[in-house]
Formats: C-alpha cells, structure tokens, sequence
C-alpha cells in the first residue's frame, strides 16, 4: 500500500523567531550555528511584522511558510499574545506550533499563553551557555522528535 504522506526533511522546515531584543537574536543565532541547525531562522522584531510574515504582505509576501515559531511576549506594536490570539483563531494557521520564549516567569502570564493555545511555555534562561543549551533543546523536540503539521 503506497502512503499519500510525502516525508519532508525536517531541515527544511522554516522557523520564525518573534523578538525585538537585539541581544536574544544574536544568541539564537549562535545557538543555531553551535548547535549545527540546518534549519532556516527567520527574525522578525515586533508583532505586527510577525503577522505581515506569516500573512505575507508587504515586505514579506515572498516570505516562507514557517513550520514552528518562538514567540516573545514583551514586543513592540503588537504584543506576543496579540499575536498568538490572532494565530490560533485562524483555521489555516492554528495547527502552527507556537512556542513562547520570553523572560516572563508569571504564573498569570504562562497561564494566559497556554489558554490562547500556546505549544509550549519557556522562559529565557539568563545564563549565555543555558540559552543556547534551550535553543538547541527546542529544535531537537519540535523538528527532530515531534511530528508536526
């Protein structure tokens, strides 16, 4: 019996990082090359711009499909729950998972994401060496480990 499931690579599969902190980008991006991610990131710095990503307009109508996001909370113009709302209320995008990495450890806050459908809930670790280690994590359970849409 022949399957109708065509197998991507999973480094193919494009990820986009929603973080205004100039500082995380650089250490997300350090993360991807320690830990040899094949895996195309994408960043954007504000909310609004995760949407025009995801929708592909303006600047981005040429932009990939991204197969998972990290989202941070705290952006400008349009906040990481704003966006996460507007993702999970969409049919065509709410099977995207959506994994929150933000410097927020409020129970009010994780409670909050995960009602909107946040993936997953992780907070930043302050550490260099840790971050990296969680970037790396991230990547080996979403892309590697779990099955995605």
């Amino acid at each position: 019996m022949q399957s109708s499931f065509t197998h991507i690579n999973p480094d193919d599969h494009v990820i986009l990082m929603a973080e205004d902190s100039q500082d995380d980008i650089l250490i997300a991006k350090r993360a991807w090359k320690t830990g040899q991610i094949k895996n195309p990131l994408h960043v954007v710095r504000d909310g609004e711009e995760a949407i025009d990503f995801l929708y592909k307009k303006g600047d981005y109508k040429d932009a990939p499909t991204p197969a998972l996001m990290l989202l941070d909370l705290n952006m400008p113009k349009m906040n990481g729950f704003e966006v996460l709302s507007t993702l999970k209320s969409d049919e065509k995008r709410k099977k995207m998972p959506i994994i929150v990495l933000t410097s927020s450890p409020r129970d009010k806050d994780i409670d909050r994401a995960y009602e909107l459908g946040c993936n997953s809930y992780i907070c930043k670790p302050v550490n260099f060496e840790n971050f990296i280690k969680a970037v790396i994590e991230i990547h080996q359970y979403w892309l590697i480990l779990c099955k995605i849409p």
